[in-house]
């Protein structure tokens, strides 16, 4: 069975990242569908932290009509991440209102209709193809898992918002990552974080600060960058700023540890995103005894292994070979002024056959700025 894996595609963001809302970059992808059995949509299908589910179901429909007709009489597969948890979140409520629940594994496979009404209604615009739900991963082959690849944060070393917020809640509930050996710890872990931030964008717009504008802002700020073109005493000042904000910065960090929140390191150059995001699933593949297994995950929006980059970083500590999906939004911050050239470039997909190992395929990367770029 061939698969076609996608992940983070975040339709219905209100930034207008969110490429395949737009018909003449979703046609790349159709393309490819074509010549596949199945397809999973790996996590991170709807961005639910912008603002209204209803809003954002209306604005992926044309989607998943779309792919259900190029997908006919095949398979679609589900996964949520973490900013679609609210997804599954109905069915995790459920199993265990009433009986201690089983044990939740690496794979559970389900209906749509008994794990929410938002997957209900997406299984029905998707038909003809056949759609089914996957938590929080499945199976592709013995040696081939799926997952978008969340709980990573709950071992990463990068200070982002996600990686604060869950290092609050572990020190909270008095569970540290280092300690976690099942889905049932992560899931302890993150569930919560992420109710409350859906339960903020249930019934209007969020602002910078959850949408993900002012982390962009801070990491520009730290990098020493402005986000647009500066001059004079403004750039002058624009540096200085930012150089205060650079030198505070691994102050700050060291009072998190010290508080119990890391470990966290100050370093968030390119190079250690990439490093520390393949180490920490490296963790999570070795806690969730994945074992040697391919491990497609997305989350970090980082394409891989790419030409060029060194193979040891991709394997996990107890032999895990990781591979990412990359993504399909359009972020300059973490791209080159050549089409094509940074790994965070949009537009990628991972193909996995009956056998060898998956192939990773960057559908986007004939096009220019321009033609990617918001026309909003």
């Amino acid at each position: 069975m061939r698969t076609l894996i996608v992940s983070d595609l975040h339709l219905g963001s209100v930034s207008g990242t969110d490429l395949l809302r737009r018909v003449e970059l979703r046609t790349a992808l159709l393309d490819v569908v074509a010549d596949v059995d199945r397809v999973v949509l790996l996590g991170d299908v709807l961005e639910l932290r912008h603002g209204p589910m209803r809003e954002v179901m209306l604005a992926s429909r044309p989607f998943f009509e779309d792919l259900g007709r190029a997908l006919a009489g095949r398979e679609l597969v589900m996964v949520a991440g973490n900013h679609d948890h609210a997804l599954v979140e109905p069915w995790l409520a459920r199993r265990g209102a009433e009986h201690q629940p089983p044990a939740l594994g690496v794979e559970q496979l389900l209906e749509p209709a008994e794990v929410s009404p938002a997957l209900e209604r997406i299984a029905g615009w998707a038909a003809p193809a056949r759609m089914s739900v996957a938590y929080p991963g499945l199976w592709l082959r013995p040696d081939v898992y799926a997952t978008h690849g969340h709980y990573l944060d709950c071992h990463l070393t990068v200070p982002t918002l996600e990686r604060l917020s869950l290092g609050a809640m572990t020190r909270l509930l008095g569970r540290r990552a280092s300690t976690f050996d099942c889905v049932g710890d992560y899931e302890a872990t993150v569930a919560p974080v992420f109710a409350w931030r859906d339960a903020v964008a249930r019934d209007a717009h969020t602002g910078p600060a959850l949408n993900g504008a002012a982390t962009m802002s801070a990491w520009q700020a730290l990098r020493g960058e402005s986000g647009r073109p500066l001059r004079g005493y403004t750039k002058a000042l624009q540096l200085l700023r930012g150089a205060a904000i650079a030198a505070a910065f691994p102050v700050a960090i060291a009072a998190l540890n010290r508080a119990g929140v890391g470990p966290l390191h100050a370093d968030i150059s390119m190079t250690e995103l990439r490093r520390a995001g393949l180490s920490a699933m490296g963790e999570v593949a070795a806690r969730l005894q994945l074992g040697d297994a391919y491990v497609v995950f997305g989350h970090t929006h980082r394409a891989g292994p790419l030409t060029g980059d060194a193979q040891h970083e991709w394997r996990g500590r107890d032999g895990a070979r990781l591979v990412n999906t990359g993504s399909w939004t359009y972020s300059p911050i973490f791209l080159t002024d050549k089409p094509g050239e940074s790994p965070y470039w949009p537009g990628v997909c991972v193909v996995v056959d009956d056998d060898g190992p998956p192939t990773i395929k960057r559908l986007l990367q004939d096009r220019t700025h321009a033609q990617i770029a918001d026309r909003r």
